[in-house]
């Protein structure tokens, strides 16, 4: 096993989808509510990695920084509202003190690319 990774993804649909192809590459997923995430980073549990769906580009920020409180490891944010082709997703992710971000929608290899440079680095 790779290693653990939360998600927090409120569509079933893609929840499923990202359960599925991130257990199919060796990690074990385990999906939270947002209002329960820093409960349980703050409790026992260790992820390798925190994937966050945001609504909005406005809300990343502040869910940054509620989960920096209790988590300094790699965070990965999802989001339709994050467009191909806008600004770069380095300096969107540099701006919110995440290491990637992957906008909506993606493919399987794109969500392991991802995945795989947030946990190991650039």
């Amino acid at each position: 096993m790779k290693g653990l990774i939360l998600v927090v993804e409120p569509d079933d649909l893609i929840l499923g989808l990202l359960e599925r192809w991130l257990g199919e590459a060796g990690y074990a997923v385990a999906a939270q509510s947002l209002e329960r995430l820093t409960d349980a980073i703050a409790g026992r549990v260790k992820p390798r990695l925190v994937i966050i769906d945001v609504p909005t580009p406005r809300s990343a920020e502040r869910v940054v920084k509620s989960v920096r409180e209790v988590y300094a490891g790699p965070i990965l944010l999802l989001s339709a509202r994050f467009r191909r082709g806008t600004g770069s997703s380095k300096s969107v992710a540099r701006q919110l003190g995440v290491r990637t971000v992957l906008p909506k929608p993606f493919t399987r290899s794109e969500l392991l690319s991802a995945v795989g440079e947030s946990i190991e680095g650039p």
